[in-house]
């Protein structure tokens, strides 16, 4: 059998180099042949123990490509077709997905199952379940690597953006600036927020911010988050707040600018495995009708297709959060950036 190279989790805190078969699909699967990958936080939070033990498993979330065989019961798209994947891969047939909650398919966290419940795509090939839903044709005038951005920076820092159901012209505060956050940026401009503020400690994030559309930017290591929200909102609180970092600290500043009837929305991921805390702020939490939400990246081919439609019209160039190009043969090196944030890293990208 045709092997093919990946990059793998050996166990909790080791990763490495294998030779692995290339995947065979199932009727209603695809094989996809890997062009570009980015490497997330989240990838690192893996190898660390986030969700277990795990041996052998190939990681990564985030790739584009061309499909390399189909399972015979496939009829939406072609070999040969370029394609992105979402990090998010559901059946749409199961209980969870037919209420609504895709991401959720099968259970908790089900319908991320790329580098979680079988292997991810930092590898040659990787397995698509669900082609017919999950494959998105890349258009021709949009670069494997913009449509990259698509499979999760995209699709989770808008969600977060649209989750918040900012009022147009409404205020939102964005703390953490790194892919998603800066995504929830530019979803929040397009949303129509018409006061933008961003929270951060890195100059390259914050000054990255500013291009994807924030009117204000804060350095919370030179001043406090709380009073300069609230001095900038007449003292009334955000319409929204996204943390999208996955701090607890983050979180409770949420919590204390949210204005009455607020929506403070969760796309963080807290990889610490210790529950959040929730806090009753001044009474603003339980008496200020203060809504709060959690999402996970949204997946399926309809998602992706309008996400690319903005890339294609430029409403968003998500390139610009590529600060490394690396070989497949790096995929450790990128891994340690990922994990240190070292070199300004902002996202690295993954030639094959």
């Amino acid at each position: 059998m045709p092997d093919m190279r990946a990059f793998v989790m050996h166990g909790v805190g080791e990763t490495g180099f294998v030779r692995k078969p290339i995947p065979r699909p199932g009727p209603n699967d695809a094989v996809v042949k890997t062009h570009v990958a980015l490497v997330c936080t989240s990838d690192c939070h893996v190898v660390n123990g986030s969700i277990g033990k795990r041996f052998n498993l190939t990681l990564g979330h985030e790739a584009t490509g061309v499909v390399h065989r189909l399972g015979e019961a496939v009829q939406s798209v072609r070999v040969g077709a370029r394609v992105a994947v979402n990090a998010i891969t559901p059946c749409y047939q199961c209980h969870h997905c037919q209420r609504g909650y895709p991401s959720q398919c099968g259970g908790a966290l089900g319908g991320w199952k790329l580098s979680h419940y079988r292997d991810g795509v930092f590898a040659d090939y990787f397995l698509v379940n669900n082609a017919d839903a999950n494959l998105a044709p890349i258009p021709d005038e949009i670069s494997d690597e913009a449509a990259c951005y698509a499979t999760d920076m995209m699709s989770t820092g808008f969600a977060g953006a649209e989750a918040a159901t900012i009022p147009l012209g409404g205020s939102v505060a964005i703390y953490g600036q790194g892919p998603v956050g800066l995504m929830a940026t530019v979803g929040a401009r397009l949303q129509g927020a018409g006061q933008v503020i961003t929270v951060d400690k890195r100059a390259n994030r914050l000054a990255l911010s500013r291009f994807y559309g924030a009117d204000i930017i804060i350095d919370f290591t030179e001043v406090d988050p709380d009073e300069a929200i609230m001095d900038l909102t007449g003292g009334v609180g955000v319409d929204a707040a996204i943390e999208a970092i996955g701090s607890q600290m983050a979180f409770d500043s949420c919590l204390r600018v949210i204005r009455p009837g607020g929506v403070i929305v969760n796309i963080g991921i807290h990889s610490d495995g210790q529950a959040i805390s929730i806090l009753a702020h001044e009474g603003r939490t339980r008496a200020g009708a203060v809504t709060i939400r959690s999402i996970l990246c949204p997946g399926g081919k309809a998602r992706m297709s309008r996400l690319m439609r903005l890339i294609a019209n430029r409403r968003v160039d998500p390139t610009r959060m590529t600060t490394h190009v690396f070989g497949f043969d790096q995929l450790d090196r990128a891994f340690a950036l990922m994990a240190t944030k070292e070199e300004e890293v902002i996202k690295p990208l993954i030639r094959f």
